[in-house]
């Protein structure tokens, strides 16, 4: 079976469905994009990943588990989803040590976080894709930016009914575009010495538009 390489589109959370986390996965080489509802531990460890600028005052579980595999040489070499059962996906950590390869089974949260950690690519199966990759169409027209939001926001419910999910927009109450960026910047050190990484993660991405 042919290997289809992924890389992380989005992550964020539900507007209707409270504890509901969303990531997305877009194939490399196409604009298929794989959905998966993740945990809110994971979506959080998923973000301080992503985010780079964001360094926690304590390892998270990942970041101890990053610090372990360096002490005893060990590199995660891929990640790959390999099966999905009723919705569930289920994931392979390839690792390596001494020149002899390991295979660890592992929840896709958790290993998707730590292929981050390695810079490891992700993978899936071919046939995943086709059963589970969803088409997603975006305007690059800045006018239609906010109608697509709401509208990737009322997809991202619909598929969460149905124990799937898509990417939707981070601060659904508006409230950070209220401030400018200084007061985010003096939030985002709030947030990350408060070890609030969900808050950092979102506060951030409203920085980031601003630049």
């Amino acid at each position: 079976m042919s290997l289809v390489r992924l890389k992380i589109k989005g992550i964020s959370y539900s507007q209707t469905q409270n504890g509901a986390y969303a990531l997305i996965l877009n194939e490399v080489e196409g604009d298929r994009k794989l959905p998966i509802v993740i945990g809110a531990f994971e979506a959080q460890s998923i973000a301080i990943a992503l985010e780079k600028e964001i360094k926690p005052p304590r390892p998270l579980t990942h970041d101890l588990f990053k610090n372990f595999a360096d002490r005893f040489d060990i590199v995660v070499k891929q990640v790959i989803i390999h099966k999905l059962v009723d919705g569930v996906f289920y994931s392979s950590i390839i690792c390596e040590r001494d020149k002899i390869e390991e295979i660890i089974d592992a929840r896709t949260s958790d290993a998707i976080a730590l292929a981050l950690r390695f810079n490891a690519p992700i993978f899936t199966y071919k046939t995943i894709l086709d059963k589970a990759g969803i088409f997603l169409k975006f305007s690059s027209k800045e006018k239609d930016k906010e109608k697509e939001e709401s509208d990737d926001s009322i997809m991202v419910d619909e598929i969460l009914q149905e124990g799937e999910t898509v990417e939707i927009d981070n601060d659904p109450s508006g409230a950070y575009k209220e401030l400018n960026l200084e007061e985010l910047h003096k939030e985002l050190e709030k947030a990350v010495a408060n070890e609030d990484y969900e808050k950092a993660a979102k506060l951030r991405d409203e920085i980031s538009k601003r630049n």
